[in-house]
């Protein structure tokens, strides 16, 4: 009877030590919702240009295991009132691929810029400061320069190469140069920073 009372007790022991070694299964956190920093990437640190200070453009992204999700739809931009009027310009960053030699254009605000020695046109739509998205409203959270992204709109020789045909804007963020970059043979497309009013 003691040899059947101790093979349950250590059959029931293991079983417990069986369930107690099992691996937990961790369930990703759901990304936030705001863009770089929002929409599940980690922010970045306030005044670092073009990505982290020593990393070139173009070599910083989302975190590995954060992933972006974008909802299905059609986007609108509210710029909100403490931002609106506040900003009058925004400082891209061409780089010409075949050379590896980059140029600054400070470009206004809802207009277009010909990249020159191409026919590649860029049309600049707003610059929110501190991106934030929120489902399919994109806006600011700030007017304080955070998490700042530019709206943009390249045609070449007149056909839309970016964004993706069937959408209005694609962003260039200063601080995440790689997320949904303009990708372009010969030339790459960065945002330096927005251009104050005054």
């Amino acid at each position: 009877m003691k040899k059947q009372v101790l093979a349950v007790v250590c059959g029931l022991s293991l079983l417990l030590a069986a369930g107690a070694c099992k691996k937990k299964e961790e369930t990703p956190p759901m990304p936030q919702t705001g863009m770089p920093g929002q929409q599940g990437v980690m922010p970045a640190q306030p005044g670092a240009p073009m990505g982290q200070p020593g990393t070139p453009m173009g070599e910083q992204g989302v975190p590995p295991g954060h992933n972006v999700m974008i909802p299905k739809g059609q986007s609108t931009v509210v710029v909100p009132d403490a931002v609106k009027g506040r900003w009058k310009a925004v400082v891209l960053v061409v780089t010409d691929k075949k050379t590896n030699k980059q140029n600054e254009y400070t470009v206004n605000l809802n207009s277009d810029f010909d990249i020159p020695g191409s026919k590649l046109k860029v049309h600049v739509g707003e610059f929110l400061p501190d991106f934030k998205m929120n489902g399919l409203q994109i806006t600011s959270s700030s007017n304080e320069p955070n998490n700042p992204a530019v709206a943009v709109n390249v045609s070449d020789g007149g056909n839309q190469i970016f964004p993706p045909a069937g959408k209005k804007w694609g962003w260039i963020y200063t601080k995440f140069p790689t997320m949904h970059p303009f990708e372009h043979p010969n030339y790459a497309i960065g945002l330096k920073a927005g251009v104050k009013k005054g």
